[in-house]
């Protein structure tokens, strides 16, 4: 009688803790439309984070690869479109588009050669790649304006059509966001990342078993590079400014903070991660000076009971329990 009621009980204890995090962001999306404006900023941003770590992830997470570098793409995004837009009349979506093509082309010829390397030597050479484009965006004062930064960068539209508020922008953000997740998690079970994934278990493996381990690696890191580079567009069109602090070290520091807590390899532990590492500082702000003390030990408490992040987490609890019956 209980391994009946576990059968029927179980898949829905799982469907349940699944979709527990959709209902959870549905909610705090309710919350935010309907509250302030600077919980709205907030969980803009988190969005375009989010959308950053979803290409992270895929590099990292599916293929097994070390990236320190994607915030050189962010960049190429950012003030791709800042100066398309605001200097050129362009429209925001187009300029999207443009840069994200520009990056892609930018990661396949830096990835042709770099990707040779594994290891730590290609976590140091992608981090060199965001170093030097870091330097740029200060050094190259004509293009980008250097510390002064860019300002007046109109907000997301279609068309001749800019979406009016910030709560329009944060929902089409949103939409977006899960348009990214759902197009990784498609590539994910596709032929593409089952490939992936022998890569990222054993590259000599993969190789015996005729994948040409090169081309997916770098088809993967220019796939990282394209939602990093949408999210460098999106973060400027929605905050309206941009400057070399936005894609700095903090960038890289920040987003494998939101990669780990959430969830690496899993398909919402980006966004998760993203949304937890956003709102946490704001909910420790009464704190004052114990704030960022309290901020660390939750961050470890949690990767130490959630070893493999929150979404994984979930997905353990989802797990059918055993029986203490047998079979």
């Amino acid at each position: 009688m209980n391994s009946l009621a576990t059968t029927f009980t179980e898949p829905r204890r799982g469907l349940a803790l699944t979709a527990l995090p959709a209902f959870a962001g549905l909610a705090l999306l309710a919350y935010a439309l309907t509250s302030s404006g600077y919980l709205v900023t907030v969980l803009g941003i988190a969005a375009i984070y989010g959308i950053f770590c979803t290409g992270l992830n895929f590099f990292m997470g599916y293929t097994g690869q070390a990236s320190f570098g994607q915030s050189a793409f962010a960049a190429i995004g950012g003030y791709g479109s800042a100066i398309l837009c605001t200097d050129h009349g362009w429209e925001p979506l187009a300029a999207l588009i443009a840069m994200m093509a520009l990056s892609g082309a930018v990661a396949f010829v830096v990835g042709y050669p770099t990707l040779r390397l594994r290891g730590h030597y290609l976590a140091m050479a992608t981090f060199a790649l965001g170093l030097i484009a870091y330097e740029i965006t200060i050094e190259w004062t004509d293009l980008t304006q250097g510390y002064m930064g860019y300002s007046g960068i109109p907000p997301l539209g279609i068309g001749g059509y800019e979406l009016p508020t910030e709560k329009a922008q944060l929902v089409a953000i949103v939409i977006l966001a899960l348009i990214g997740v759902w197009i990784a998690s498609r590539l994910r079970h596709s032929r593409f990342g089952r490939a992936l994934a022998a890569i990222a278990g054993s590259e000599p493996a993969a190789r015996a078993l005729g994948i040409k381990v090169s081309r997916y690696k770098l088809f993967a890191f220019v796939v990282a590079g394209l939602y990093a580079s949408a999210a460098g567009s999106l973060f400027g069109h929605f905050v309206g400014f941009i400057s070399p602090e936005v894609f700095g070290t903090s960038m890289v520091v920040q987003s494998f903070t939101m990669l780990y807590l959430g969830g690496i390899g899993t398909a919402f532990g980006p966004l998760i991660g993203a949304v937890i590492v956003s709102l946490l500082p704001e909910a420790l702000r009464g704190l004052k000076e114990m704030q960022d003390v309290a901020y660390t030990a939750i961050l470890i408490l949690i990767l130490i009971f959630a070893p493999k992040g929150l979404s994984g987490l979930v997905s353990l609890l989802s797990q059918p329990r055993e029986t203490a019956e047998g079979e």
